[in-house]
């Protein structure tokens, strides 16, 4: 998994999946660009990944959901770069609500966020990453094969995901750039606090992982920064259209 000389974007790189996949990558000698609404935050991540490379990334604080925000990222890498490589649509919210009470304005949250913004940045870039004849990592869920309750727009918006990845899949593949998902189950993130639970809540959920996850634990941002660096690299270069879950067996139980 070799990324020298290839220009990686991570949109929401500030936290989670998105600062392991960025720290992850680094590692590799890619050349990064990171997005993230915390200036502070994305900062940090920068400096870590430039300990690790000793390649400074491009940071841009930037609201995916923004149209003038991903036209700026698009620009930027234009611009001070000339290329891009990798795609990886990191960004993304959880809230939680039933078909009972899950608000219009919550529902236009995270569709906006985990589906609109995702659409918009993916169509700016590709002219680029037809150029370099590069690849999309997009971020999906296991709530996006699977069902589960409680969780109902978010579930929609991941299965959007899915059915983007596969067919941007096929409209850019005579073009030879690849388009993926990687599908996590829970992953130890700030994601579900951000989400509404408070520290007990989020305990209890951990710990309810034991069960819920074959492999029995949550799963750690690097597991997942693992297989989003080997979709983007040559190593996965006959690999299209995919949807792959890193979730600790959790997509394939089922209650006895």
């Amino acid at each position: 998994m070799e990324f020298t000389g290839k220009v990686v974007l991570i949109t929401g790189a500030s936290s989670g999946i998105g600062e392991g996949t960025a720290k992850f990558l680094a590692r590799y000698g890619a050349s990064l660009v990171l997005t993230g609404r915390n200036k502070d935050n994305l900062n940090k991540v920068g400096e870590a990944c430039e300990a690790i490379s000793k390649q400074k990334p491009l940071l841009l604080i930037a609201d995916v959901t923004k149209e003038d925000d991903n036209k700026r990222i698009i620009e930027e890498i234009s611009c001070k770069l000339g290329r891009l490589d990798v795609l990886v649509n990191n960004a993304g919210i959880i809230a939680n609500g039933s078909i009972e009470n899950t608000s219009l304005e919550q529902y236009d949250e995270v569709m906006n966020t985990n589906v609109r913004a995702v659409y918009h940045l993916t169509m700016l870039a590709v002219p680029l990453l037809i150029k370099s004849k590069g690849n999309i990592v997009n971020l999906s869920s296991v709530a996006g094969n699977r069902s589960f309750p409680g969780i109902l727009a978010y579930g929609i918006s991941k299965a959007a995901i899915d059915q983007f990845t596969r067919c941007v899949a096929l409209e850019l593949a005579a073009k030879q750039v690849r388009v993926n998902a990687v599908n996590p189950g829970v992953i130890v993130t700030d994601i579900h606090k951000r989400g509404g639970m408070d520290e007990k809540a989020y305990a209890e959920f951990l710990e309810k992982c034991k069960q819920t996850h074959a492999l029995g634990r949550p799963g750690e941002p690097e597991e997942v920064a693992a297989t989003i660096a080997f979709l983007a690299s040559d190593a996965a270069s006959f690999i299209t259209g995919v949807t792959l879950n890193v979730d600790g067996g959790r997509h394939a139980m089922c209650p006895r």
